[in-house]
């Protein structure tokens, strides 16, 4: 009898504690798909970097800071987010608690493997010098560190290293780093997470890189990217579907057999931002072929592209171009934009051959460079130098920051809201988001939202000051506490 009642406290406990979480997402086609659902994903992103990449280091990066995270994944759900994308990460800090905030809160990572320190990069001047087991120790490290999270969308083996800095031979060292970490993640995670490329706005060699790593290499099927990420800025102002080019974009990208994205777009050159690109994006014309986009970037730097100034750890303002693009989310037809499209999702990769290139600058074959031994060690027992994160329960709260909005005023009873299992966020989901003078209108995001309980860390550190949801908890905890000592006494007796 002892194994069967082992095994009902075991489930009594683990009801106790489980976090929400988001469905993860697999590729099927030329989209994003719900692995529970079958629904479509389209991306409704951030490019979230706070700090630049000065503000990075081997101790810290934007995932290690939970009270950053909470202000701003609160702040996200407000605007419509469901997707933040991270350039830097670091594989020795714990991520466990940003990464379930954003989870909790219905959001998606995409994350970069490279980072600016020494040895954390290909170098497109000199990939074969840098293709090396030092830069896999970051790669394998970052992959590590996310792998076990719902809310892991996909991984970047690249960002611009294709330009016109970079050596004939690079987009071969490229495709090599997809295939190793795809290799890696097939045999070290519990679940299939996507690898693509993100590719500079190039117009006379972008064809040529989708079709270089998008097509089927029959010796090494795994070196195919999953996804295929674009950073453009083509679209200035009240511009247009024609005038921006994205009408060249579309025809560019109709026949791939992977999902494209915005890895990046949101033009500065007109201020502010109206973003009224958003609505082509998300629109018939566009939404059959692209899968959405990130807007560059969440915070202000000197850039002038933040949609969030941060003060202070206890201050931030919400800027003009946060509200603009709220605005344009929240005018979205998501169950129009996000329902499957089966011819879409049917569409087979090209073969690898030289005639998909078709400019004499770009590499036209597909001899990729032997990993390292070590490397290869890795890919078969696994990389143990790094933090390896979890899933922490969350917990519904208002934010401690003092939040003002674009005219300077003070807001109210700004809320982070836990969504019910399976759930990501969508636009109009409003958090509270009210002034000072009206702080009577705080609200929620859903009535399932307050039902999530427990604490951001192990050692109980708690960010609810909710007294249902600690009532919760405390109730869950006891239950536990209960069912371990009925079960102990009935097999006493």
């Amino acid at each position: 009898m002892m194994p069967t009642y082992t095994r009902l406290l075991a489930t009594a406990c683990a009801l106790a504690t489980t976090a929400n979480a988001v469905t993860p997402l697999v590729v099927k086609g030329t989209d994003f798909v719900n692995s529970k659902t079958g629904d479509r994903f389209q991306i409704l992103g951030v490019d979230y970097q706070p700090g630049g990449s000065s503000g990075f280091s081997k101790t810290e990066d934007p995932l290690s800071q939970p009270d950053a995270c909470l202000r701003d994944a609160a702040l996200m759900q407000s605007l419509g987010v469901n997707t933040i994308r991270v350039y830097n990460l670091s594989p020795s800090v714990d991520h466990s608690k940003c990464a379930s905030i954003f989870n909790g809160a219905g959001i998606y990572m995409i994350l970069d493997v490279n980072s600016p320190l020494y040895g954390g990069s290909l170098d497109r001047t000199n990939p074969s010098g840098t293709y090396n087991a030092d830069y896999f120790e970051q790669v394998f490290g970052v992959i590590e560190a996310f792998k076990n999270f719902p809310n892991t969308l996909a991984f970047f083996s690249g960002n611009e290293v294709i330009n016109e800095d970079s050596v004939y031979a690079a987009p071969a060292y490229i495709r090599a780093v997809t295939r190793d970490m795809k290799d890696y993640i097939a045999k070290n995670a519990n679940r299939s997470i996507p690898v693509g490329y993100s590719a500079a706005d190039v117009r006379p060699i972008l064809l040529d890189t989708l079709n270089y790593f998008s097509c089927n290499l029959e010796n090494s099927t795994s070196s195919r990217a999953d996804m295929f990420g674009l950073n453009s800025y083509s679209w200035c102002g009240d511009s247009s579907f024609k005038t921006s080019g994205y009408d060249v974009l579309v025809d560019d990208f109709s026949n791939s057999s992977l999902p494209v994205f915005f890895s990046e777009y949101g033009c500065n050159l007109v201020t502010p931002r109206k973003f009224s690109e958003v609505g082509t994006i998300y629109g018939k014309e566009m939404s059959a072929v692209f899968s959405g986009g990130l807007v560059y970037e969440w915070t202000q730097e000197e850039n002038n592209y933040g949609l969030v100034s941060v003060n202070s750890s206890d201050t931030a303002t919400l800027l003009v171009d946060y509200d603009n693009l709220k605005i344009q989310y929240s005018k979205l037809d998501m169950s129009s934009i996000e329902s499957s499209n089966a011819t879409q999702t049917s569409r087979e990769p090209a073969a690898c051959e030289s005639s998909l290139i078709t400019n004499g600058t770009f590499l036209n074959s597909w001899d990729l460079p032997t990993r390292p031994t070590k490397v290869n060690d890795w890919i078969s027992n696994g990389y143990t130098n790094a933090t390896v994160g979890k899933l922490v329960t969350v917990s519904s709260t208002a934010i401690p920051q003092t939040i003002y909005d674009s005219n300077g005023n003070k807001l109210s009873s700004i809320k982070y809201s836990v969504l019910a299992n399976d759930q990501s966020n969508v636009p109009n989901n409003e958090t509270s988001t009210s002034t000072s003078s009206n702080s009577s209108s705080s609200s929620s995001s859903s009535s399932s939202s307050s039902s999530s309980s427990s604490s951001t860390s192990d050692s109980h550190e708690n960010v609810d000051t909710n007294g249902a949801t600690a009532a919760a908890q405390m109730s869950a905890s006891v239950l536990c506490l209960l069912s371990g000592v009925t079960l102990f006494a009935a097999f006493l007796l």
